[in-house]
């Protein structure tokens, strides 16, 4: 009976611990992040990001844009804001640098982070500032009899994300929301950029919005810029380069 204590001991040591892991420490700066998707795809693009932020401590939200219209999708994401408790750093991809543009105007937005996004100024919109750089593949976008604009599917994978593997893109393509033609042709009435520090990461293999409009966009922000060898899928192909520069904000906010 003596060697029953010292046999339970030796079988604690060998079983792993069975308590939940720690919980990553607040990270300095901003704590609240918010990330908005492009259009054409969903907030599922940003899964790894969220995940690799998460486990430094932030809170992450992501954001589901209606697409109806772009006023609607600036109220959805204003309202995610209005959620949180603390600074907020807003991320907007693509179109969804349009959305954080005017729905960034608010105190509790420290830092806006352009991810291959556009990031225009008062009165400007998608379809002017596409017009006056356009993109490698601007004819990959397509329009259905009722006006709605998609991604021509057998380009999705060499036009939106050449560097994802094609199984993966084909699934994108076949699940991507076409928008209504009218989401481009709205403008913003308020450029939160000035007002507060932004970053802007270039897609220097972009061909869905043009590497130099984005550089040009950034400068005349004078965002903190970020270039990343990636197509404009950069969230799913380079989701840590992506997430290093959205810590970067965070914690400088």
């Amino acid at each position: 009976m003596r060697y029953i204590p010292l046999l339970a001991a030796v079988v604690a040591l060998a079983i792993p611990s069975l308590a939940p892991a720690a919980t990553p420490a607040a990270p300095a700066g901003a704590k609240n992040i918010i990330l908005v998707h492009d259009a054409f795809v969903d907030g599922s693009g940003w899964r790894v990001v969220h995940d690799i932020l998460i486990h430094k401590g932030y809170k992450v939200s992501v954001v589901q844009l209606p697409h109806t219209t772009l006023g609607d999708d600036i109220a959805v994401v204003r309202e995610r804001i209005s959620m949180q408790i603390g600074p907020v750093v807003m991320v907007g991809h693509g179109y969804g640098g349009l959305v954080i543009t005017e729905a960034g105007a608010r105190s509790k937005v420290k830092a806006l982070v352009y991810v291959a996004g556009m990031e225009p100024d008062v009165g400007e919109g998608m379809n002017q500032l596409n017009a006056s750089m356009p993109a490698a593949a601007a004819s990959s976008v397509r329009s259905t009899r009722d006006g709605h604009l998609f991604i021509d599917s057998a380009r999705f994978n060499a036009d939106y994300a050449a560097d994802l593997k094609s199984n993966r893109t084909d699934f994108m393509a076949a699940s991507q929301v076409p928008v209504p033609g009218a989401l481009f042709a709205g403008n913003v009435w308020s450029a939160a950029w000035r007002e507060k520090p932004s970053y802007g990461i270039v897609a220097t293999e972009d061909r869905v919005l043009n590497p130099d409009l984005q550089r040009w966009m950034y400068k005349r922000a004078g965002a903190k810029v970020t270039e990343i060898k990636a197509s404009h899928a950069l969230p799913i192909s380079q989701p840590e380069a992506v997430a290093l520069v959205i810590e970067e904000a965070a914690r400088n906010s």
